[in-house]
């Protein structure tokens, strides 16, 4: 009777810190999302968007500060959303990403004695009966698992060729702290699907959807020694990377034991400095093993952060360095479709050519662009793009004038903000695997540009798909010819058009500042309206209280009128 109290008062607790972690997830986003909604899109319509501007570094270091603690206190996926941002260093400002960086390294272990509850559960033995010994300090303690090092007994090591292991083991209770965590990022999506610049560029509940069934792969050790060993075959023959082996005999879906193939961290310069082995060498062949498993083997590691990563001192193979990259934590994988994968190497080709139309057809062959678009505005955009920033790297982009940047966006931003672009649903995890290769590779050389590793990685696409390209010039050279039997007809209806004075010719710069200057002068109209009927029912308030109040309750209306955002 006791123990059944006991456990229902378990469950209780249980059930209670479970409501208490969703409801804390959303209290902080909610918060959050309202403080960016008045500072980003109220304070600037108001007039007042110096002020937005001036508090902004300091608005996204609390925001840092809230969220490292919130993930470190929580773990679980809040742990995968920091280590996320903290490796944006190409995009997010460094007051959020140093700030986030020590969640890769500072997950709280867990206490070895529940570890060994789990692990002896999960082999159906004592973890002595199991393994010649056990290191019980753990040499990483991640956000859904804890790894510990250890020796196999004699035999299974004979068998396997290997003696020192890894024996990592999920931490006790994460399927449900995944759960909720789920469960508090579809609410948040559906919030999210609520504003409309959102909705229309996603589907959010698709994107959650696939998120979440990323999540419980990745708490399913089984299936991460398949993904491992599936790796490991495609990349085979590249002598630049490394693998750890499985142990089946010791791994269940909630015990994993590998290869102990601990090295140096791949953003730890001191080390790899004692080492021999210089951080800018190490950049673009880390790009460009992220580039092999993209767009040639279509299977690939999503989730490349530091910690993830070794750089394995090991003898020259012919690549010109005595080091290999080895990869670790296969939980987090993604494929790319073969059609996806041809969109994205002719993105390749086209962004190391220059080719603003180029880049712009790959980007509706992958499905970024809907094909009823029109994208020639976007060519444009895109060819003046590379014309200016083309081929310049992050520290560079860093240093132009960031009027330079304002010009360009208010060139082109409307066009871009017009079309209807939207994310693919596969297209998620290609885009967190792109965006943590190069924020590691701007941490290893902070001018690494990007260009260096795009152009010859593009050169050998062209050269092995000679058929393609001769394809693609007959294409273009039909696409010519075709222009050339219409540009008659299209001349005779130019010239009708000028006769008949119905020629339009649009600048967009000059209609949005035109529209700007009318939405300014309505705002000062309404502002003096406002003003003027605040003030009469100040006035006739002390003779008559009833009109006093019908002029200030009308003035709520120019004031509406003025706050009112502009059409788009």
């Amino acid at each position: 009777m006791a123990s059944g109290l006991h456990g229902l008062t378990k469950t209780k607790r249980r059930s209670g810190d479970t409501r208490a972690r969703y409801r804390r997830i959303l209290r902080f986003a909610a918060w959050h999302l309202a403080v960016t909604w008045w500072y980003e899109l109220i304070l600037p319509r108001v007039g007042l968007r110096g002020l937005a501007e001036r508090t902004r570094a300091r608005r996204m270091r609390h925001f840092a500060r809230r969220f490292h603690s919130l993930a470190v206190e929580l773990g679980g996926l809040m742990i995968k959303v920091g280590q996320f941002m903290s490796s944006r260093l190409d995009v997010l400002p460094p007051e959020i990403t140093a700030e986030l960086e020590g969640l890769q390294d500072e997950v709280p272990p867990v206490a070895f004695s529940a570890i060994r509850e789990l692990a002896e559960q999960e082999l159906g033995a004592p973890l002595e009966a199991v393994f010649a010994s056990i290191d019980q300090t753990p040499i990483a303690a991640a956000s859904l698992g804890q790894a510990h090092r250890a020796q196999l007994l004699p035999g299974i090591a004979e068998d396997t060729g290997l003696g020192s292991v890894v024996f990592k083991v999920q931490r006790p209770g994460i399927d449900r702290i995944v759960d909720v965590d789920l469960a508090a990022l579809r609410r948040v999506g559906g919030w999210l699907r609520r504003i409309r610049i959102v909705s229309a560029r996603a589907d959010v509940p698709a994107l959650i959807k696939e998120f979440s069934q990323t999540s419980l792969e990745e708490i399913d050790y089984l299936n991460e020694a398949a993904n491992s060993e599936r790796f490991a075959a495609d990349l085979a023959d590249d002598a630049r990377v490394a693998v750890p082996a499985v142990v089946w005999e010791r791994t269940t879906r909630r015990v994993l034991t590998l290869e102990d193939v601990t090295a140096i961290k791949i953003t730890d310069a001191a080390k790899l400095a004692a080492a021999g082995i210089d951080p800018v060498q190490v950049a673009p062949v880390f790009a460009s093993v992220m580039f092999d498993q993209l767009f040639t083997h279509g299977f690939f590691h999503a989730d490349p952060h530091p910690g993830n990563i070794f750089v394995t001192p090991a003898p020259d193979s012919g690549q010109g360095h005595p080091w290999k990259l080895t990869f670790i934590d296969f939980g987090m994988m993604g494929e790319v479709p073969v059609k996806t994968r041809s969109g994205l190497r002719k993105l390749l080709i086209a962004a190391a050519a220059r080719d603003g139309r180029g880049l712009v057809a790959a980007i509706s062959d992958i499905g970024v662009l809907v094909p009823s678009a029109d994208s020639v505005k976007l060519e444009q955009a895109m060819t003046q793009l590379f014309a200016r920033f083309g081929g310049m790297g992050f520290a560079e982009l860093k240093e132009v004038d960031p009027r330079e940047f304002r010009d360009f966006a208010m060139e082109f931003g409307d066009v871009v903000r017009s079309l209807p672009f939207q994310l693919p649903e596969n297209f998620l995890l290609i885009i967190r695997a792109m965006s943590l290769t190069s924020g590691v590779c701007s941490s290893l050389d902070a001018r690494f540009n990007l260009w260096d590793s795009v152009e010859p990685y593009a050169a050998r696409l062209l050269r092995d798909e000679r058929g393609n390209v001769v394809r693609d010039a007959a294409s273009q050279a039909w696409e010519i010819a075709a222009a050339a039997v219409a540009m008659p007809r299209r001349l005779d209806a130019l010239i009708r058009k000028v006769d008949e004075g119905s020629l339009e010719v649009a600048n967009p710069r000059l209609e949005r500042h035109m529209a700007k200057l009318v939405r300014l002068g309505q705002r000062v109209v309404a502002a003096l309206i406002f003003g003027a009927l605040l003030i009469a029912g100040a006035l006739v308030r002390p003779e008559d209280h009833v009109l006093s109040n019908v002029l200030m309750i009308c003035s709520v209306l120019p004031l509406l009128f003025g706050l009112r955002p502009p059409r788009s």
